[in-house]
């Protein structure tokens, strides 16, 4: 008789989960149920999302040395630690150094995560430099109706590139529910990003939130008439000589990229970002973008104080700075460990 009862019990609350886990499946929201079903973000998300080519079509190949440079035992135990799937050193336009993992090679697609947001910044450059943006001081709200508006309509296109907007984006990477978690599997950026206040004035503090890449993304859209994936494929991605195809995650089928974080590609052919910084934005005879441009997108925006009231010495133009040991470096970074690193004192 108890065992009867004990089994009713549980029979009876096995229903009962049942029953919510399905009313949970029904009024949660999809981004939540797709982030449950995925779990983890990884570099190798971009076939679970629609993706727009940005097309590479001048290919130049990279100078290879014939004995590349190896990477020390003492190094190679240290990085081993950080689970690396491709580690590649170019010099004087050669490519003395290149080893990967996991079965990853020079072919091999990942996403680069917030290392994104430094191409965005290129993209940004380009524009101005071309006059499909008249001044970084210009208002955002001159190209976005939605930002024209209130203290909204204070927002210049600089304080977007400076991380210095002010707005309420919720900059969480734990939370099933935050912003971030909503932009990355949600499926609507435009409402998710034209739907955020601002909380604090433009141009003071800098504060990195992923919503001001993203803001940017459609700026330039509206600015070009193009996506980020052509305008970036045509002024950017074919000009420096890359060998593949990148691949532009978007929020939805036909919809926009996701210019915070999703852009897919390889080591050899992001290296050629590397190299075009390192250049002052100069590709095979070219000036792609323009050296002032450059200058102050890899310098700090020192105007800006951060978290703790400091001077911001570490970010400009979505890039970052850094001296290490008496040497600049210029880098992108991205969640998972996806670096861009420029030392100008080495070439």
């Amino acid at each position: 008789m108890a065992k009867n009862v004990n089994l009713k019990r549980v029979v009876r609350v096995l229903v009962i989960m049942i029953i919510l886990l399905g009313l949970f499946y029904l009024f949660a929201p999809r981004y939540v149920i797709r982030a449950l079903i995925y779990q983890h973000v990884g570099i190798d998300d971009y076939p679970i999302f629609e993706n727009r080519k940005v097309r590479a079509e001048n290919y130049h190949s990279w100078a290879f040395t014939e004995n590349k440079t190896k990477i020390p035992a003492h190094h190679l135990k240290k990085m081993k630690k950080y689970e690396p799937v491709s580690f590649l050193i170019v010099q004087n336009d050669t490519v003395i150094s290149e080893h990967y993992w996991d079965n990853y090679g020079p072919d091999s697609y990942s996403n680069l995560f917030s290392s994104t947001k430094s191409i965005v910044s290129l993209l940004i450059g380009i524009a101005n430099d071309k006059g499909y943006i008249d001044s970084l001081d210009q208002a955002v709200g001159d190209y976005l109706p939605e930002y024209n508006k209130g203290n909204k309509s204070k927002i210049s296109i600089k304080d977007l590139l400076t991380m210095s907007s002010g707005l309420s984006w919720d900059e969480s990477y734990g939370s099933l529910f935050s912003t971030t978690t909503q932009a990355y599997y949600g499926k609507d950026l435009e409402s998710l990003v034209m739907d955020l206040e601002v909380i604090e004035k433009p141009g003071e503090r800098y504060k990195y939130l992923s919503g001001n890449t993203q803001i940017l993304g459609f700026l330039l859209t509206e600015a070009t008439g193009m996506t980020m994936a052509d305008f970036a494929g045509k002024y950017l991605w074919t000009p420096i000589g890359a060998r593949h195809d990148a691949l532009w995650s978007l929020d939805k089928k036909e919809g926009i990229e996701k210019a915070y974080c999703c852009f897919n590609s390889n080591a050899r052919d992001i290296a050629r970002i590397g190299k075009l910084v390192l250049d002052s934005g100069q590709a095979y005879g070219k000036q792609l973008i323009s050296k002032e441009y450059l200058l102050n997108a890899t310098q700090p925006a020192d105007y800006l104080v951060d978290k703790n009231g400091k001077e911001n010495n570490f970010y400009g133009y979505q890039w970052w700075i850094v001296n290490y040991k008496g040497t600049t470096v210029k880098y992108a970074r991205g969640i998972l460990g996806q670096y861009i690193f420029v030392l100008p004192d080495y070439d």
